[in-house]
């Protein structure tokens, strides 16, 4: 940690949160992680280079399992990643919404609703994020859980537009010392005891997850700088990079 604090000091933060995801997880293990009922159509997997606007996994509660409203049990699904506010008359109205956060989601226009009612689970392998030296050059870092489980980021989901274009958007909040080293902000990553909770499955008090993970939550590592490119694909982007 002391090291990593040591070499990111001089660096300037970029301004993007959780831009980028990396999903390895086979969608039938998701399931069976989950206790959720898969959906037919669901993205492939492993993909180390997961941008916005594709679709992701996304967890939801029951009354909407399997993709068809009235189900029992929790859905796996696809969705859009990249919330879109139901007054948006095409996609690319205003900004593109990837992150909500946790601060203002249960005040800003675009998300309450959604904050309220439709909250989901994102799973993830990991995720980059990048910060800048003083020559401006993009430093790609990935983030994983330390104990090798899958991060399991908090979401909201919205139906948007007549043909009910499912999408979402990952909670973020203030970084933990250990995140901070490179962003100021960091998603918030629920562990298992709070799953139902966030889902609104065991009662109130969901407002009171979005919070930074513990120190011993995650492990960061540099990568290469092959994924700054979004089309670059492939399991060396996650390597740790000297």
């Amino acid at each position: 940690m002391r090291e990593l604090l040591a070499i990111t000091a001089a660096l300037r933060f970029n301004g993007v949160m959780c831009g980028r995801i990396a999903v390895t997880l086979p969608s039938d293990s998701m399931a069976q992680l989950f206790a959720a009922l898969p959906a037919n159509s669901l993205p492939n997997v492993p993909n180390f280079n997961v941008c916005p606007t594709t679709d992701i996994h996304v967890v939801r509660a029951s009354g909407h399992s399997g993709g068809q409203p009235g189900g029992e049990g929790r859905g796996l699904v696809a969705m859009r990643w990249g919330f879109i506010p139901k007054w948006y008359k095409k996609p690319n109205d205003g900004p593109l919404l990837i992150n909500a956060r946790a601060e203002t989601i249960a005040d800003k226009p675009a998300f309450r609703d959604a904050a309220r009612a439709r909250r989901c689970l994102i799973p993830a392998t990991g995720y980059y994020e990048w910060s800048k030296d003083a020559a401006g050059n993009k430093l790609p870092w990935y983030y994983t859980r330390a104990d090798g489980a899958p991060v399991v980021f908090a979401g909201i989901w919205q139906s948007w537009g007549e043909e009910a274009v499912n999408t979402c958007a990952v909670v973020t909040c203030a970084a933990n010392e250990m995140a901070s080293a490179v962003h100021h902000r960091m998603p918030v990553i629920l562990p298992p005891s709070d799953w139902g909770k966030w889902l609104g499955e065991e009662g109130k008090g969901a407002a009171l997850l979005m919070k930074p993970a513990p120190e011993d939550t995650l492990t960061v590592h540099r990568v290469r700088d092959e994924v700054n490119s979004n089309r670059a694909t492939g399991p060396q982007l996650i390597e740790p990079f000297e």
